[in-house]
């Protein structure tokens, strides 16, 4: 048997505890794996209009984000991540974090019951069928 075939597992194991080893110190010198950057972050709204979930004449726009931070749900009744989070959104909003929803591409009764059946976290539930 080739000696060189014994030293691939030893190699890529010692590649492997490299990784590993340089994430830890990253780690303790402040790199948060938690925290989420984004891009968007301190830029504008970007501008729209669109109709209540409950009410469809009833419009709003991008300046229901000003004057304090929120949290935007981008949700649907299709979306099986969005079901399984939910009920953390409920336990934030006990907790008083003021969240707005944004309903995309659905159907806007399937969406009102599934408020009505799971608990509605929201101040303001947007509507976006298109």
């Amino acid at each position: 048997m080739n000696k060189k075939i014994l030293f691939i597992p030893l190699v890529a194991f010692l590649v492997l505890a490299g990784i590993f080893a340089t994430q830890l110190v990253r780690n303790q010198d402040g790199d948060d794996p938690t925290k989420l950057e984004s891009v968007l972050v301190g830029k504008p709204v970007p501008k729209f209009h669109l109709e209540d979930l409950a009410e469809p004449g009833k419009q709003y726009d991008q300046s229901i984000f000003k004057g304090e931070p929120l949290l935007l749900n981008v949700w649907a009744t299709w979306c099986p991540t969005c079901y399984a989070e939910h009920k953390y959104l409920n336990e934030l909003a006990g907790k008083g974090v003021k969240i707005i929803g944004m309903n995309y591409k659905d159907d806007r009764n399937k969406a009102i019951g599934w408020l009505n059946d799971l608990g509605n976290p929201y101040l303001i539930s947007l509507f976006d069928g298109s």
